[in-house]
C-alpha cells in the first residue's frame, strides 16, 4: 500500500536547498487577525523541513512541528536547532500527539493535500484553543510572466506520471471548506520569489512529489527543457521564479 508520509524520503536535499520560505508578513496578519502574542503556541501541521516554523520562531512564538516523514523531521531539527521555542514530534495531521486545548494557532504550509478532513477536523478541534485559528498556506508558482509560463508547461507535461489526476497540484483546496465549516475562511496573499541559477531550477523543480529527480527516466530530458528556458530568460546567469503565497485562514466552527 502507497505510505504519502514516504513520498518525500528521497528529496529531502532538495527541498532544503532550493524550497522557498514564507513571507514575514503571513505572522502580521495572523497576529492582527487572531490576538497572537509573543510566546503564543502554534502547531505547525507537516512541518517538513521548518520552513514556515522558522517565520513563527523568529517572531518569537513557541511552535511545535508535526512531521510523519524521519528524514523530513530531521531536517527541521538540523535548521531550527538554535530556536529554543522549537520542538518536533512525529505525528500526522489526524493524530497530532498534542494535548488537549494547548495551542492558540495551527497551520499547515504545502501539506493539506495529504490529510484526510474529516479525522483532521476533528483532531484539531481536540487541540486548539477556544478562540484558536487554522491557517493553510501555499506558496503557488505564479505564472504571468513568459518565464514562468514554459516552467509550467514543463511541469504540466511531466507531472503525467506522477500525479496524472492533478490531485497534488489541486492540493485539496477543494475541500478546505469542509475543515473550517460554516462560516468559512478568508483568504489573503502576499508576492514571493527565488533567484536561481541553473542548478537551482532544475533543484526547484524535482523538489516536486510528483515530478522527475536524478536517476529516473525523464529527468534527463525533463532537465534539458529547462535548460532552454533558462538560457532564453536568465540575465547574469539568473532567473526570478515567482510566487503568490496564499494564506487561507480562520476558525473552526464547533
Amino acid at each position: 500500500m502507497f505510505d504519502s508520509t514516504k513520498r518525500f524520503s528521497s528529496r529531502v536535499a532538495n527541498y532544503v536547498r532550493f524550497r522557498p520560505g514564507y513571507p514575514a508578513g503571513i505572522v502580521g496578519l495572523l497576529r492582527a487577525e487572531y490576538g497572537l502574542r509573543e510566546g503564543s503556541e502554534v502547531a505547525d501541521i507537516g512541518s517538513g523541513t521548518g520552513l514556515l516554523s522558522r517565520v513563527f520562531l523568529d517572531a518569537g512564538f513557541s511552535v511545535t512541528g508535526v512531521e510523519p516523514n524521519r528524514e523530513m523531521r530531521e531536517a527541521g531539527d538540523s535548521l531550527l536547532a538554535g530556536y529554543a521555542g522549537f520542538r518536533s514530534v512525529e505525528g500526522t495531521a489526524e493524530a497530532t500527539t498534542l494535548g488537549d486545548s494547548s495551542v492558540d494557532l495551527i497551520t499547515a504550509a504545502q501539506a493539506f493535500h495529504w490529510f484526510e478532513v474529516g479525522a483532521t477536523r476533528r483532531e484539531w478541534l481536540r487541540v486548539l484553543r477556544p478562540n484558536g485559528a487554522v491557517a493553510l498556506i501555499w506558496n503557488e508558482r505564479f505564472v504571468e510572466t513568459p518565464f514562468m509560463r514554459e516552467v509550467e508547461a514543463i511541469t504540466d507535461k511531466y507531472a503525467a506520471a506522477g500525479d496524472p489526476e492533478g490531485k497534488i497540484r489541486e492540493a485539496g483546496r477543494g475541500r478546505i471548506g469542509g475543515l473550517f465549516g460554516s462560516p468559512g475562511f478568508r483568504v489573503d496573499e502576499f508576492p514571493n520569489h527565488q533567484m536561481f541559477d541553473f542548478e537551482g531550477l532544475v533543484g526547484r523543480i524535482s523538489s516536486s512529489s510528483y515530478l522527475p529527480m536524478a536517476g529516473e527516466p525523464a529527468y534527463a530530458e525533463m532537465s534539458g527543457e529547462l535548460g532552454a528556458v533558462f538560457e532564453k530568460w536568465q540575465e547574469d546567469g539568473l532567473v526570478r521564479f515567482l510566487y503568490r503565497t496564499k494564506v487561507f485562514h480562520g476558525k473552526l466552527s464547533a
